[in-house]
């Protein structure tokens, strides 16, 4: 049985993914933004940059994962 009424639960579905379409991006932004600064403070150019964005792009697809695995039916 579903927690949500049919309407609910589809506006709950809407919600969420619409929330890794910003997520995804957002998460490779704030990487870029601390291996940037990093790599400018520490004068290791552009190494902690791509390490940074590399993670950025890891924590965006775990976020879509751990999304999806939320709205899977339950067997």
């Amino acid at each position: 049985m579903a927690k949500y009424p049919p309407a609910k639960e589809s506006r709950k579905k809407w919600i969420d993914y619409s929330s890794v379409g910003l997520m995804f991006p957002a998460s490779i932004l704030v990487g870029f933004a601390i291996g940037y600064f990093l790599d400018k403070w520490l004068k290791t150019d552009p190494y902690l940059t791509i390490i940074f964005i590399i993670y950025g792009i890891l924590a965006g697809f775990f976020n879509l994962f751990h999304v999806t695995r939320r709205h899977e039916p339950k067997k």
